[in-house]
């Protein structure tokens, strides 16, 4: 009987390259199993399993889950305003840890002999593959041709293509990872650190150039601090986020390109598409100013920051990161209201906030000289109290 080897398919170039490698190498039967966290349509999927039988693949598998990557990690972003770096927010990362526990749900459940992967030694993705796929499949084999035969995209294109598979051309020169909170371009001009990605490089938005529609006002309800109606407008999660990504791509919003430390410790640069964040946590986050006090959002930004930096680098398994999630449930509570969003030609604008929970139109603490919260000389006395200490170390600093 012939083993059998779990593939995680994505169907790019570097998971087609590990079909028939895989085939060839191990004379075994290889089940190539694609993970949506987008949401495919059956075309999609039908497509996708096309291409892997003719790669040679056994068997093709699609396993919905794009409501368990949502509840997850994406509703934790998304309460958190999560950045890496305060700049990247973890558009095709995230997805990776919810990938990996499918195939090794796969695995266990087909007896397989060993999981693959098609990341390379460079990247990220190796890392966070591989921390996933031991912890839950601590006694199988973990094969990555690409990484151990330190292989290049030209060497698995003509791979391919000596075999007889097509192989676009723009494939080889950029790496794309699609998903609905993002997308990441890789390749060229990003192994540099001064040049710029070309606009055609990015598979969805626009050169600003080329902008063609008007600008336009939406508005987000949330409540528990997650959307839940797009102009009033009940959705499901992901049927929010496929109009806001629809909207944010016509709009040409959330392109971005992020310099920054790879878990290797070197440094590493990718550019990307993320408009249903861009416009999320911009919703959100002014919302957020309504609704907490400025130290419950001064932690929350710390603990952001640490909750990007751990699951960009793979530690999502981690219990710090329930702790974090915790966290970040609490705060939410209050973070309930609609949120106006001016979208249009590369721009976002935040238009205005309500929610009932509000703490800016408390009556004992209007803002501006209409206060009835305080008089002038307990204001006076307040501010000369609130400079003291400052005064008193600065009577101490050299000149």
């Amino acid at each position: 009987m012939r083993k059998k080897i779990i593939l995680a398919y994505s169907g790019g170039l570097d998971t087609s390259f590990c079909i028939p490698y895989l085939i060839e190498t191990y004379q075994a039967d290889v089940h190539a199993v694609m993970v949506d966290c987008l949401g495919l349509d059956d075309a999609q999927i039908e497509l996708a399993g096309k291409r892997a039988a003719e790669l040679g693949a056994a068997h093709f598998e699609c396993v919905p889950a794009f409501d368990l990557l949502y509840d997850r990690v994406i509703a934790y972003l998304i309460m958190g305003n999560v950045l890496r770096d305060r700049t990247y927010p973890l558009s095709v990362g995230a997805e990776r840890f919810i990938q990996a526990e499918q195939v090794a749900i796969y695995a266990k459940n087909t007896d397989a002999w060993a999981v693959a992967h098609g990341s390379t030694g460079a990247g990220n993705d190796q890392v966070r593959f591989d921390a996933a796929l031991r912890t839950l499949l601590p006694s199988t084999e973990i094969l990555t041709p690409i990484r151990d035969k330190e292989l290049t995209r030209t060497h698995t294109t003509s791979f391919l293509r000596d075999r007889g598979f097509h192989v676009d051309e723009k494939t080889t020169h950029y790496s794309v990872n699609d998903g609905i909170w993002g997308t990441t371009i890789g390749g060229k001009e990003t192994t540099t650190s001064g040049e710029a990605l070309p606009f055609e490089a990015f598979p969805h938005l626009k050169n600003p150039s080329h902008f063609q529609h008007e600008a336009q006002e939406i508005e987000i309800t949330f409540r528990g601090g997650l959307p839940v109606a797009l102009n009033a407008q009940a959705m499901k999660p992901r049927e929010l986020l496929q109009a806001l990504l629809e909207i944010g791509r016509k709009h040409g919003v959330g392109r971005g390109m992020h310099l920054g430390d790879t878990i290797l410790g070197i440094k590493g640069r990718i550019g990307f598409e993320a408009p249903v964040a861009a416009i999320l946590y911009l919703a959100h986050r002014e919302l957020e100013k309504l609704v907490l006090t400025k130290w419950q959002r001064q932690l929350k930004d710390q603990q952001a920051d640490l909750y990007g930096m751990l699951l960009h680098e793979g530690h999502f398994y981690d219990p710090v990161m329930r702790d974090v999630e915790t966290f970040f449930t609490s705060t939410q509570r209050l973070v309930e209201g609609t949120s106006r969003v001016y979208i249009g030609h590369g721009n976002l604008f935040p238009l205005g906030v309500n929610s009932p929970n509000s703490l800016m139109n408390a009556d004992f603490a209007k803002y501006g000289e209409e206060s009835t919260g305080w008089t002038g000389q307990e204001a006076r006395a307040f501010s000369k109290l609130y400079a003291l200490s400052s005064k008193i170390a600065n009577q101490n600093t050299p000149s």
